[in-house]
């Protein structure tokens, strides 16, 4: 019976352990500033294609103060 005890108190132990000091579920995330974000690079590709292609200049109405 004691050796019983002491098998439960070692596996709870083992377990307390583990949770605290054991590997994570998954890696902690890392902040993604907008020029490592995909979706940012490709809105800014895709608007400066416009202005390349709608006036020629690259310029819009506000820059040349229409």
């Amino acid at each position: 019976m004691l050796y019983l005890l002491a098998l439960i108190g070692a596996v709870t132990l083992a377990v307390l352990l583990w949770k605290a000091y054991g590997p994570t579920s998954r890696p902690p995330t890392r902040v993604m500033g907008p020029d490592d974000d995909p979706d940012f690079l490709w809105k800014v590709d895709r608007e400066v294609h416009r202005r390349r292609s709608g006036d020629g200049t690259g310029e819009s109405d506000q820059e040349r103060g229409d």
